[in-house]
């Protein structure tokens, strides 16, 4: 099973789930465990809940030397237009 797929489920349950979405708010590296998800070893879970008012966006890791293009895009400005308006932020990713 994919990483890509335990989360999927790890979230659907989430969703249909107050108590395990409690446990995993609070302690998510215990409830994935828990649910027979393996974490890299040292690697730290932080969980967090989008709300009507709050949406959370994860950073990934910065890269240790970027590359000439993506450093023209920061440089030029990338225009991302799926984050132009908060009733797309579903959509990221869709055609």
């Amino acid at each position: 099973m994919s990483e890509q797929n335990d989360y999927a489920k790890i979230i659907a349950k989430a969703w249909a789930d107050d108590d395990f979405r409690a446990r995993l708010l609070a302690d998510p590296g215990a409830t994935l465990l828990a649910e027979g998800v393996e974490l890299p070893a040292g690697k730290r879970v932080v969980v967090n809940e989008d709300t009507a008012d709050v949406i959370n966006i994860s950073l990934p890791a910065r890269p240790s030397e970027l590359s000439d293009e993506a450093l023209d895009s920061v440089a030029g400005g990338f225009y991302y237009p799926q984050l132009s308006r908060p009733e797309d932020y579903g959509k990221l990713g869709k055609k």
